[in-house]
């Protein structure tokens, strides 16, 4: 009763009580087939006035552990199933390895090296312009409703949002496990989102809209019991979390068939990062950049299915999400974006076309500050640049230590070339030196931020001095 009061929208009664049924009963989104679009279909997008955005951004979600990337277990049969009727882009690279970092240049298009928001007190300001800011001002109504507090309000991610939000938890503790590596793991489940979120379509199905949902559950290795399927290393957790998360993505998405929102609607699925397993020495993320947290997973489903779907091979960045939406809807390039539209590649890639000029040798940059979470201590800086096939990490305190890694005959970055291709090196060094160039376009905010905010952070598994 409490989450009915509480909610800023009408709760349908009947809705939880579905959720509950359909997510525990189901783990694959299949309906009737739906009109089949082209490449020319794609690209006329632009011409109509009645497109809703639904953006899911799911936490911690590395590209390979999902099958349509390749991975061999049944981790993830819904988005797989989006995928392969829509466009599904093959090497995609996020700009930090922690959450805040890395949406402040998803949400702006523009590299940490712009932003400025590298470090856990930094703040977007009121001057920064933001998607739903933009899709605000034409006429979309947006809401946001989120569980990770890096995106809360108080660091400017709810500019533009007519809603903005954490759902109450609201889970039956008995069948749902928490298997987070935070001793003080979040309440609550990602069911409490898909939840707000069908009573949201259930009320604005009439009115364009705007619509992100940031699930949390991947990151927390969190689970129903029907996703108890891989085993109980971390590992197997974290993919029996991934399951669960595209049963609610798979429950999602058959309400907005059910609500005739599907064919106007454009979907966006996407991460901030993803996780390493010891891959490289470490478990989790926001320590490094190698490609098992910084390859992430870009599907769009369109209001019309793909057959064959497009799968985009050439490099693009998490930079590159919000400028390609933003051309599919024919709204106006975002100021300030490095970010570049995708949409030309779709189409060519699409029609078999060559690869457009502005994608050809285009290098892509992420960065991490080291000691992010310890603000008494000077920055350092960490910098990683992909020029496929090359990955070069880059520490600028320590200019010896680069590390050099060609992804087509050594995609699990263990043979440091550096050495061996000074040629190479030089050449993505010289890249970084211009990267590094670039002046942040605003000045960001500094949060004062409460034991009580900080130890909310903490259960995130991070490490906050």
């Amino acid at each position: 009763m409490r989450k009915l009061l509480d909610s800023p929208w009408l709760y349908f009664g009947r809705a939880a009580v579905l959720v509950v049924l359909a997510l525990a009963a189901q783990s694959r989104f299949e309906e009737p087939p739906r009109p089949v679009g082209t490449a020319d279909d794609i690209a006329k997008l632009r011409e109509r006035d009645d497109l809703n955005v639904l953006f899911i951004l799911i936490d911690t979600l590395r590209a390979d552990h999902m099958g349509s990337y390749g991975y061999e277990r049944d981790t993830s049969p819904n988005m797989d199933a989006i995928a392969e009727r829509g466009i599904r882009f093959e090497r995609n690279e996020a700009q930090s390895s922690w959450t805040k970092a890395s949406m402040a240049s998803l949400w702006t298009g523009m590299y940490p090296q712009k932003t400025g928001i590298l470090r856990y007190p930094d703040g977007i300001p009121d001057d920064a312009v933001m998607p739903a800011e933009i899709l605000r001002e034409h006429g979309f109504y947006t809401a946001g409703i989120f569980r990770n507090s890096w995106v809360s309000a108080n660091f400017g991610f709810q500019q533009g949002f007519d809603r903005y939000v954490k759902p109450l938890p609201n889970f039956d503790i008995e069948r749902f496990k928490n298997r987070s590596p935070s001793s003080n793991p979040l309440k609550g489940s990602d069911q409490d989102i898909t939840q707000s979120a069908v009573e949201f379509l259930q009320q604005y199905r009439d009115q364009r809209f705007f619509l992100y949902l940031h699930y949390m559950d991947a990151h927390q290795y969190a689970y129903d019991s029907e996703s108890d399927l891989f085993g109980t290393t971390f590992l197997d957790l974290y993919d029996n979390s991934i399951h669960w998360v595209d049963i609610n993505i798979g429950y999602l998405m058959k309400w907005l068939r059910g609500l005739e929102l599907d064919e106007k609607t454009l979907v966006v699925i996407a991460a901030d990062h993803g996780e390493a397993f010891f891959e490289h020495g470490t478990e989790g993320h926001a320590k490094g950049l190698y490609d098992e947290v910084q390859r992430t997973p870009w599907i769009i489903a369109l209001p019309f299915d793909l057959e064959p779907g497009v799968v985009v091979t050439t490099q693009v960045a998490n930079v590159d999400i919000w400028p390609t939406i933003f051309d599919i809807l024919g709204l106006d390039p975002m100021p300030h974006a490095q970010g570049i539209s995708t949409l030309p590649l779709i189409v060519a890639e699409a029609n078999g076309d060559p690869v457009p000029e502005a994608f050809v040798d285009r290098p892509v940059f992420s960065q991490l500050d080291r000691n992010w979470g310890k603000v008494d201590k000077e920055p350092n800086p960490f910098l990683a640049i992909v020029d496929t096939p090359f990955r070069l990490h880059h520490k600028p305190r320590f200019p010896n230590q680069d590390q050099l890694y060609d992804r087509s005959t050594d995609p699990g970055e263990q043979t440091n070339l550096a050495l061996e291709r000074p040629d190479v090196t030089a050449e993505l060094l010289e890249h970084l030196g211009e990267y590094q160039k670039a002046e942040t376009v605003w000045e960001k905010s500094t949060e004062e931020i409460s034991e009580l905010e900080l130890n909310q952070l903490r259960a995130l598994g991070y490490k906050i001095d």
